[in-house]
């Protein structure tokens, strides 16, 4: 069992920046990779960044290109996320999540749900304009 615990969301103007952080717990599990997703209201969750567990190789959706990095501290078991330029369309809760199929990750799957076994219960981020 994993459990995953984000934290480090609110409310923001635009044009500024968060760090989200997801701390991960637990046993028996070998995770392979760690992803933010969000989900806006009334829109499919989406996935936003993603990385694999030795951070050799990462993914980002081109809505967050060049603004959101991901990052994680292994030693704390960490995976961390960092907003740059938020605009209102950012505005979401954000889910960290653990998988570990990673045929399907580096075949392009890194933003599927389908592909993560466990969950985070989310941390609001609210832009305004």
């Amino acid at each position: 069992q994993v459990q995953l615990v984000e934290s480090g969301g609110g409310s923001v103007q635009a044009g500024g920046s968060v760090r989200l952080s997801c701390a991960s717990s637990g046993y028996g599990y070998n995770r392979k990779y760690m992803t933010w997703f969000r989900q806006a209201l009334g829109k499919e969750r989406e996935g936003v960044n993603s990385i694999s567990i030795d951070g050799e190789r990462t993914y980002y959706a081109d809505s967050v290109r060049g603004r959101f990095t991901i990052s994680q501290d292994s030693d704390k078991n960490t995976v961390y996320l960092k907003m740059n330029s938020l605009k209102p369309e950012d505005t979401a809760m954000y889910y960290c999540a653990a998988g570990q199929r990673s045929w399907a990750w580096y075949g392009g799957g890194w933003s599927s749900p389908t592909n993560y076994d466990y969950w985070g219960r989310g941390t609001q981020v609210t832009v305004s304009s």
